[in-house]
């Protein structure tokens, strides 16, 4: 991993942030609802466009998941795969990193906070995350609104407009901020996220719920949030942000202490002892 991909996704996402800034509050979106209560515009899909484009342009073998369009290949990759199946061996094509097209993907929430965006409210961010062999290498998420740019790679700890972040000290939910979301595009877990809820709400001093998940986890690596947890995620919401976390000497996991949080979409994450007592409501909120 080196430190051009990560420059690469800054500068993707400062390209998004730049088509999000000119569209803000103009009141002249294309909204549609791609399920109930899931939003998409004209301007989701051109940011990641405009990601896809610049990202493919510098590295055409890697392969994209953008949660607008789904899993994508520069042409440019998908030919040259076709002539490559027919080589002895199957040798894998070279490029930047020398990598073959299967190992790399980048993984693109182009405005995570939709909602927040056609209200005008302030609160969105471009989330982008690259992972080799399916670990993710870097996580990039970008505030344009304020301008901040959060990142991370592998390794190498994690910045906040160049500051080093690190997770909140705290050393019980006594007097936390707890960041959380309804899970409203599965509201068959309601009632169970309700119960989990309250027994958070009843040990810590608040809970935020702001609608932009990525920049929940930004925050808890910064610090500003003493953790966070949620249901049902998609990868583009998670991926950049769970690694910052991590860099930031937090812990990741599932609602039951697991690392399964890719799969089920649901996460915890906070420093060591903020999870495990999170993890522990939701266990007991499990039972009842």
């Amino acid at each position: 991993m080196n430190n051009g991909m990560l420059n690469t996704a800054v500068r993707a996402a400062q390209i998004a942030g730049k088509i999000i800034i000119r569209n803000f509050e103009q009141g002249k979106l294309d909204v549609d609802e791609k399920q109930k209560d899931d939003l998409v515009t004209n301007i989701d899909r051109e940011c990641e466009h405009a990601i896809r484009d610049f990202i493919l342009g510098k590295y055409p073998e890697h392969r994209f998941l953008g949660e607008e369009g789904g899993e994508q290949q520069s042409p440019a990759a998908e030919k040259d795969e076709g002539s490559a199946g027919a080589d002895a061996g199957n040798s894998p094509r070279k490029g930047h990193g020398s990598r073959s097209a299967g190992d790399c993907l980048w993984i693109v929430d182009p405005i995570d906070g939709t909602t927040n965006f056609v209200r005008g409210i302030p609160h969105v961010a471009v989330s982008i995350a690259m992972q080799i062999n399916g670990r993710t290498e870097l996580g990039v998420i970008y505030d344009p609104i304020r301008d901040e740019m959060f990142q991370a790679l592998r390794g190498q700890g994690c910045e906040f407009n160049s500051r080093r972040m690190r997770v909140s000290g705290a050393t019980s939910l006594d007097g936390t901020v707890i960041a959380t979301a309804f899970p409203h595009r599965r509201r068959e877990l309601v009632p169970g996220y309700t119960r989990t809820l309250m027994r958070v709400f009843n040990e810590c001093a608040d809970i935020r719920r702001a609608g932009t998940a990525s920049l929940d986890l930004a925050y808890v690596a910064a610090g500003r949030l003493d953790g966070y947890f949620e249901l049902a995620l998609s990868p583009w919401d998670l991926a950049a942000g769970e690694l910052m976390v991590r860099e930031a000497g937090g812990m990741v996991t599932d609602l039951e202490g697991g690392n399964d949080y890719f799969t089920s979409g649901n996460i915890v994450c906070g420093n060591p002892r903020i999870v495990r007592q999170i993890v522990s409501l939701a266990r007991e909120a499990a039972k009842q």
